[in-house]
């Protein structure tokens, strides 16, 4: 089944040319089916970008999904045209006051990680989404900076700030092959990193309901199951584009920012031959097996979630 988003939405052209399926409105009014409710909260600069990113991995399943991009009430984006964000977005406050239920929401990271959570313009908003979702989401996924939110806000986990940026593409270890999100998981892979701050293992342990489910040796936890709260916490990055690092590492060779070539991207760490992707198969089984686990648990009437 395909993902259900408007037709004049630009990742609809996007995934199209890639070969996802996709569905505007019109034809999903004519299948009789529920569709899976699927939020994304972008909190990243450049959101159809992101958008892209996240459709595109949810949208590979055999599912219905209906996907609602929802913004921060009062912050405000310089990187994406405000036409693009009054068509498709809607502020969560607004979200909020409807009442509406969703099987499963992502909250993206954001590139403040080296502000105190308490810093951010937005983050008493923030946390009243988190409240928000344990009534009104069955599955919640935080993502990198959103991800370190939300393990922080329930549990007390500090993120914390390193001496050097872990950027690249760094070997982790699957470390419970049983769990439903792991399905089809080899027993070693590679995943995108980029960010200035880690989590400590021993923090996540002393959370009784936290359970690591997959962590490399070089850059720690990667991705955490909360029970208690019905969510995961990924610090990593999966859901990056084959150029994304590249973007990344180009953007601050241009403004003479110190940065070290990417980890085990480019071919022999060489920045002049094009990088190779080999995270994209697990990529789309995380996110295949999220959204499976999420239509095999949530409440067929809507009603029910969060109760």
């Amino acid at each position: 089944m395909p993902i259900k988003i408007p037709s004049d939405l630009p990742a609809y052209d996007v995934l199209s040319r890639e070969g996802v399926m996709v569905m505007s409105e019109d034809q999903a009014a004519r299948q009789d089916i529920r569709p899976l409710r699927i939020g994304l909260l972008n909190l990243m600069p450049k959101k159809i970008q992101t958008e892209n990113q996240f459709a595109r991995l949810i949208g590979a399943t055999s599912l219905q999904i209906e996907l609602s991009l929802i913004r921060m009430s009062e912050h405000k984006t310089r990187n994406t045209a405000a036409e693009h964000m009054a068509e498709f977005y809607r502020p969560f406050s607004e979200v909020k006051d409807s009442g509406e239920k969703f099987d499963g929401l992502i909250i993206t990271g954001a590139p403040i990680e080296h502000m105190p959570f308490e810093d951010v313009t937005y983050w008493q908003e923030l946390t009243e989404v988190f409240d928000w979702t344990q009534t009104h989401v069955h599955s919640t996924f935080g993502v990198c900076w959103g991800g370190m939110a939300m393990i922080n806000y329930f549990h007390g986990v500090k993120k914390h700030l390193l001496d050097h940026k872990a950027f690249g593409c760094f070997r982790h270890q699957n470390l419970s092959p049983t769990s439903h999100y792991l399905r089809g998981f080899s027993d070693d892979l590679l995943i995108p990193v980029s960010r200035w701050t880690e989590m400590k293992q021993d923090e996540i342990d002393a959370a009784p309901s936290l359970k690591t489910l997959i962590a490399g040796d070089e850059v720690g936890p990667c991705l955490v199951e909360d029970k208690a709260h019905r969510a995961l916490y990924i610090f990593n990055h999966f859901e990056y584009d084959s150029d994304t690092l590249k973007q990344e590492y180009d953007r601050d060779i241009a403004s003479n920012t110190p940065i070290n070539v990417p980890s085990n991207y480019y071919p022999d760490d060489d920045p002049s031959q094009p990088p190779q992707n080999r995270w994209r198969s697990h990529a789309h089984l995380l996110y295949g097996n999220w959204i499976t686990e999420v239509y095999e648990t949530t409440s067929y009437d809507m009603t029910q979630i969060g109760l």
